[in-house]
């Protein structure tokens, strides 16, 4: 049987009720096939003894061993932090467990009594401590009996599950070597031809030992028999996919007066990869076949720009085009500066959201219907049910990554056969580009507007923090400008992160009280945003408060300085996004990362990345390596990404010898009925 034919239900598995099956439902479990299914993210080796301080590093060490509680004291605001000191049993090892807002250890931790402890233990200052930990009483007989204790230390390599609602880790174990016990002999996925060509353990086989290892070496050997399966039938699934074949009007190849004399008007030169997209898209356009290609560049490096030029060839030829944005915010910008760019153009520009009603909207609704405009511009409302175009034959869609293909679908059916251009600020890895995208052109601009300086990254901890504030003082004496970024719109909720509100009265009174400065987040009207925002590009404003709303499209060339509080908590796309916002002139410019001392593993390779270097595509490939190939670039919900085992990183030959072998099986029996192929018509047929 193959594992989607497990459809068991999993609240047929002991201990499973109504609550724990919702729990699952957020992490897309429903049957014994998911649950089989499900990766985990990561192990914890519990197979023997590591005590407090070996082999300690900066990183830390996972410890598991035994443990005698010395001392367990309450701090922090509301006493909701707990303190607790332990030695080790072996080593007589001093650690200091830090339980933040864990106030129940207080009330099951005791002084004297022993306990097992699996932690990550690293050091700080003359000591050691640790956050992330988990205690378990044992009784002292127990540790001076050697082969219980060894027992006890002995659990081997454990299983790390994404987690939700209730679910524990012990609950996800537990139900999952029940799935197992039930999901006896799981066919293969593969031809036989293939298992033994390369070498690969069964599918059976492969599944229990992801899950539950015997050993490091099965582990691996688990993980390349499951990553060949998904890299295969990705592969195999591109190949198979029919070409498109939409026949339409063409679009003449050739550049317009218009488009020479718009260019000619800009204050700058064109840099010669936006030139060179330029002809690919033109060529692309006056092809028998609608255009679908993805244009990715760097934060800054004139992706929209390429947007306008290509949207005016498109109107010289009597089309309309549709430009949609992910927000609001950044939908507004887009038309502002497009109206003021095809003024002299004698191109007719709209924006549409989902607040424009009534006779206004059906106006601008006839209009539109009628041709009357050129380009329109907005967020997903440019798909509603009651917008017909009289001839979109050129969708752009920025920041493609924030949209489902539904969302995509529903605004390419308002045309004939449109041409489709997608953007991202978002570098897609070339692994990861040669691996989805297959049937895709991907059009690349690399290098910067000429004159524009590195930006400078500075990692700021604490003892930095007055001078962090010194140096943006400086700028704004100098007539530049500022941002300063927080996660939080206020303090609700008793967390410990500075919130935008809190801090523009700090920044107001107490740093800044002589300049200019402005709130703007996610709760203000769209109008106040606008208008802040036109203030500050004004020069009116000299700095502004804000959420990450300020993170795409937003261009100030006299902004210098980027300041991003509690910045180990953004991910590296969002960070460089942030730092993108200034750096957009010829001026000096610098970004701020500012951190906090318990920064996670994790946090510190994104910022030391952000801190290394400026280059997106770097940027990029170095957060597929820290974060996995999960939501990045938006794959998943576009539909394209389902990895869990293979490393696009990593496993570039693998994809390559499995794209191999899909080549030579399709060109041999395309239509899969040979015996040894017709497992991969099995599992084709059932997953329609």
């Amino acid at each position: 049987m193959f594992v989607c034919e497990l459809t068991q239900d999993i609240k047929t598995l002991t201990g499973v009720g109504k609550k724990t099956r919702e729990d699952y439902g957020n992490l897309g479990v429903s049957t014994i096939g998911d649950l089989i299914s499900m990766t985990p993210k990561g192990y914890e080796d519990r197979s023997h003894r590591v005590c407090i301080g070996h082999q300690n590093d900066s990183d830390g060490t996972w410890t598991n061993t035994f443990v005698r509680a010395e001392s367990v004291s309450e701090f922090g605001p509301g006493r909701k932090n707990v303190k607790i000191i332990v030695r080790d049993t072996e080593n007589n090892q001093k650690a200091f467990l830090m339980g933040f807002n864990r106030t129940f250890l207080a009330k099951s931790v005791f002084p004297g009594c022993y306990y097992h402890l699996y932690a990550n233990v690293v050091p700080y200052g003359t000591g050691l401590t640790s956050s992330q930990f988990e205690l378990k009483p044992v009784r002292e007989d127990s540790i001076l009996l050697s082969n219980v204790g060894d027992l006890e230390l002995n659990q081997g390599i454990l299983p790390v599950y994404s987690l939700s609602g209730g679910l524990t880790q012990k609950t996800i174990r537990r139900d999952v070597k029940a799935a197992l016990a039930l999901a006896q002999g799981i066919d293969d996925e593969l031809p036989q031809s293939l298992i033994a060509k390369y070498k690969l353990i069964s599918l059976d086989q492969a599944l229990r030992e992801i899950h539950f290892p015997t050993s490091e070496k099965a582990l691996k050997e688990a993980r390349r028999a499951l990553a060949f399966r998904e890299v295969f039938y990705l592969q195999l699934e591109t190949k198979r996919r029919p070409p498109v074949e939409r026949k339409r009007k063409a679009i003449e190849n050739r550049v317009y007066a218009a488009e020479t004399r718009f260019v000619e008007s800009l204050p700058f030169e064109l840099t010669d990869d936006q030139k060179k997209v330029l002809s690919e898209i033109r060529q692309d356009m006056s092809g028998p076949e609608s255009m679908n290609r993805l244009l990715q560049g760097d934060v800054g490096s004139g992706k929209t720009l390429v947007a306008w030029v290509s949207a005016l060839h498109a109107i010289c030829n009597g089309a309309q085009v549709a430009f949609m944005a992910p927000t609001e915010l950044l939908a507004r910008q887009h038309a502002q500066v497009a109206d003021a760019l095809f003024r002299d153009c004698g191109v007719t520009v709209a924006f549409l959201n989902g607040e424009v009603h009534g006779r206004p909207r059906q106006a601008l609704l006839d209009q539109l219907k009628a041709g009357n405009i050129d380009l329109l511009i907005g967020t997903h409302a440019l798909f509603s049910k009651d917008v017909v175009y009289r001839n979109l034959r050129y969708v752009i869609i920025d920041e493609q990554h924030r949209f489902g293909v539904e969302q995509r679908q529903a605004l390419l059916e308002k045309g004939i056969e449109p041409d489709v251009l997608l953007m991202t600020a978002t570098p897609i890895p070339r692994t990861l580009a040669l691996t989805v995208f297959g049937n895709l052109n991907v059009s690349t601009i690399r290098t910067m507007p000429k004159g524009r300086l590195p930006i400078i990254t500075y990692l700021v901890d604490d003892s930095k923090r007055d001078r962090m504030y010194q140096a943006v003082g400086v700028e704004m004496q100098r007539g530049h400008q500022a941002y300063f970024v927080y996660p939080r719109i206020d303090d609700e909720g008793n967390s410990d992160l500075r919130d935008v509100q809190t801090m523009y009265e700090f920044l107001s009174t107490q740093k800044y009280p002589s300049f200019k400065g402005a709130l703007i987040h996610s709760r203000l009207p769209e109008e106040d945003k606008i208008a802040i925002l036109n203030d500050f590009a004004a020069g009116k404003i000299n700095y502004l408060v804000s959420t990450s709303v300020v993170e795409v499209g937003i261009d100030v060339p006299n902004a210098t300085c980027m300041v991003v509080e509690h910045s180990e908590n953004f991910g590296l796309s969002a960070l460089h996004q942030l730092r993108g916002r200034v750096g957009r002139s010829s001026l000096q410019s610098w970004c701020f990362l500012a951190f906090e001392k318990n920064i996670t593993e994790d946090g510190k390779k994104r910022l030391s990345v952000l801190h290394r270097t400026n280059d997106g595509f770097e940027i990029a490939e170095e957060d597929l390596k820290i974060r996995g190939p999960g939501e990045l670039s938006g794959l998943r919900q576009s539909g394209f990404m389902h990895l869990k085992y293979a490393d696009l990183e990593k496993d570039v030959s693998m994809m390559s010898t499995a794209r191999d072998e899909v080549d030579s099986i399709l060109a041999k029996d395309p239509g899969l009925i040979s015996l040894d192929n017709a497992v991969i018509r099995k599992v084709l047929s059932l997953q329609k």
